[in-house]
This record gives C-alpha cells, structure tokens and sequence, in this order.
C-alpha cells in the first residue's frame, strides 16, 4: 500500500513592486503591489505545481513550463489544470495539499477560504482536500521589506 503513496514538496518566490493587484492562489486581490514575473507570478499556485510534479517524479515548474512567448501572462490555474491533466494520465490522485504564503501584502485573511475553493474546483477535487495558510515575517526578509513574497507547498499523491 505505501508503494502507491507519493509525497512532493514545491516552493516558489517573486519579486513586486508598487501596483495595484496580485494573483494568489488564482484570486485577484487588490492591493497596492504586483508581482514581477512571466506568468501571472501566482506563487501560491506554483509552489502548489511545483509540489504535484515532484510527487509525480516529473520535473519542477520550470522544465514543465518553459519561459517563451507562449506562456507570457498565461494564468497559473491554467498551469495547474495541465498539471493535473498530466497526473491523471499517469493515475495519480490528490489526498491533500497544504501550502502556505509567506508576504506582507496583501492580507489573505479574507480570502483563503475562496483560494481552496478555486484551487479545488480547478483540480475537480473537494474542497476539503487542499489547505491555504498565510504568514508574514514580522518585517524581516524579503517578504517582510515588502521586496518580494513567496510560498511553500506540500501534496501527497497515491496511485489508483
């Protein structure tokens, strides 16, 4: 039974800068930044494709999505959704994922919930069954100088 069981851990980290809104875990959420990247730079979403690859032994996000002008500011649910596609051809399922945000801005108190949600309905899994979390860093790193946010997460996969 343990043989069918696969863990991934995945990571992702983005510069901002001032603007006006940002995409976490495919939420738009207006705030007084935005962030630097060639997708939608959703760091919630690529940690989370980052953590499905490494259970699934395919890769990381970079070898799955090359930074060409085909994926110029193409959505991270996008992403996820082939992500999954590719997981299902190989029959993985999800049990669960946790991840956490690690920024300053914006606040994600309010909007975790409707993360789960969206994460969930675009992997065709229950909502229960993917966990957002959110933390600052009380003003130190990156994160905490308002420079830079990034996220972690982690899945665990089995096979059907």
């Amino acid at each position: 039974m343990i043989d069918n069981l696969r863990i991934g851990f995945g990571f992702d980290v983005h510069q901002i800068k001032k603007g006006t809104s940002m995409t976490i875990g495919g939420i738009s959420i207006d705030c007084d930044f935005e962030i630097i990247a060639h997708s939608d730079g959703d760091v919630l979403t690529h940690a989370i494709c980052d953590a499905l690859l490494g259970a699934a032994h395919l890769g990381d996000l970079g070898s799955f999505v090359l930074e060409d002008d085909s994926s110029k500011d193409i959505s991270s649910l996008k992403i996820l959704e082939d992500v999954m596609d590719k997981l299902r051809s190989i029959n993985l399922e999800i049990i669960n994922i946790d991840s956490t945000y690690v920024g300053s801005v914006p606040r994600l108190e309010p909007y975790k919930a409707e993360m789960e949600m969206k994460l969930a309905t675009t992997l065709k899994i229950d909502s229960d069954r993917v966990s957002c979390k959110a933390t600052t860093t009380d003003g130190l790193s990156y994160q905490g100088k308002k420079e830079g946010i990034s996220a972690y997460a982690t899945v665990l996969l089995k096979r059907n």
